[in-house]
């Protein structure tokens, strides 16, 4: 009878969990992750939502500056984040459900403007000598900081991309992908930024991810889904 009772219970705890929004947070990164309407989208974004859809579960996305979407992941049970780089640091703290970063992965480097003919970089400790804005708790920013890079921390990457089209800053990092989609959905002209110089040390897997105390049943509904998400549709990533 307890035997009964107790399965009982677990079949109604995952048809609450999947009945309920669990919560998703993110950071503003146009086109992939905007607002619209206060409801968070964007083509990154729907292939999150892809996932849970078919994994029969309901995602809550919110957005908030980097440094507190992270903070939210790590401290909340049943939470999940996007895109996270899964560094040495982090492997353990998370559950990792699968790439979504483009084409899996981040290939960061310094980004400038076109114009800027003496931005001379052939290897990133030459870096050091320019402003560069980067986002505050990036994993890209605590790489840069141990190898004694002095940066202006921002809350978002947009926040970065402001400060250098107000020549405020030399540099930002990014990836050239994403380079090309905020030049897109800020309207600038084709040849306004330029990819200088890739970082080694910042080429890494980005993921959704889940807070370590998630619920097990929800990780492996996730990591199936995410698997035929990619098999029948591919990544939503194209380089």
């Amino acid at each position: 009878m307890k035997y009964i009772l107790y399965s009982l219970f677990l079949i109604c705890s995952v048809y609450v969990q999947a009945k309920e929004a669990l919560l998703v947070v993110t950071e503003l990164a146009p086109p992939n992750q905007v607002l619209i309407n206060g409801e968070v989208a964007g083509e990154g974004t729907q292939f999150i939502r892809d996932i849970f859809a078919e994994a029969d579960l309901r995602p809550n996305i919110q957005m908030y500056p980097w440094a507190r979407a992270y903070k939210i992941a790590d401290e909340l049970k049943n939470t999940f984040i996007y895109s996270l780089a899964r560094t040495v640091e982090r492997e353990n703290k998370f559950y990792w459900i699968g790439p979504v970063g483009p084409v899996g992965r981040f290939e960061l480097g310094f980004i400038g403007l076109s114009e800027r003919n003496d931005l001379i970089i052939n290897n990133t400790e030459q870096a050091k000598v320019y402003k560069i804005a980067m986002q505050r708790n990036d994993f890209s920013t605590q790489t840069l900081t141990k190898l004694g890079f002095e940066v202006v921390l921002t809350s978002d990457i947009q926040k970065s991309y402001s400060l250098l089209l107000a020549k405020k800053v030399d540099l930002i990092v990014d990836d050239p992908l994403y380079m090309q989609q905020m030049s897109d959905y800020l309207k600038l002209k084709p040849a306004h930024l330029r990819f200088i110089y890739k970082i080694d040390e910042l080429t890494i897997d980005a993921y959704l991810a889940a807070n370590k105390k998630t619920d097990m049943r929800l990780i492996e509904a996730l990591q199936a889904a995410f698997l035929k998400i990619k098999q029948n549709k591919g990544l939503p990533y194209e380089r």
